[in-house]
């Protein structure tokens, strides 16, 4: 499964839920949702838990390929407009849709459109 970055936030903030599933499934993160949560941090501490985290907890962090790039630039093309899908939005689904993964967020709303992405829900 591909991990949104909210279920990080969520793991952070004492979700047993989001650490229960996390601790389930295979761990893939967007290279995007690294940096988002590297971004975060409020001093280099912060940061360096944030990294030992995503090495200990055995996270494989995927790379932005061309065609990841290329299917994210569709996806705001095409859905921007109608539901608000931002550019990390799009770089996080063309990542899961690339890698035939299922991306698990609790941020569905913008997602949800995106026919091709296979979306696991989150609720806290």
């Amino acid at each position: 499964m591909l991990f949104d970055t909210d279920i990080l936030i969520w793991i952070e903030r004492g979700s047993e839920k989001a650490a229960t599933l996390v601790e389930r499934h295979p761990r893939y993160l967007s290279i995007l949702t690294y940096m988002e949560l590297l971004q975060c941090a409020l001093n280099k501490k912060q940061q360096i838990y944030t990294r030992d985290f995503i090495k200990e907890f055995g996270f494989i962090v995927l790379p932005l390929t061309e065609n990841i790039g290329h299917r994210a630039l569709v996806y705001v093309e095409e859905y921007s407009m109608t539901s608000g899908l931002r550019a990390g939005d799009a770089i996080i689904a063309a990542t899961a849709v690339e890698n035939n993964l299922t991306l698990v967020s609790s941020n569905i709303k913008h997602f949800k459109p995106i026919r091709e992405l296979m979306l696991k829900p989150f609720v806290v």
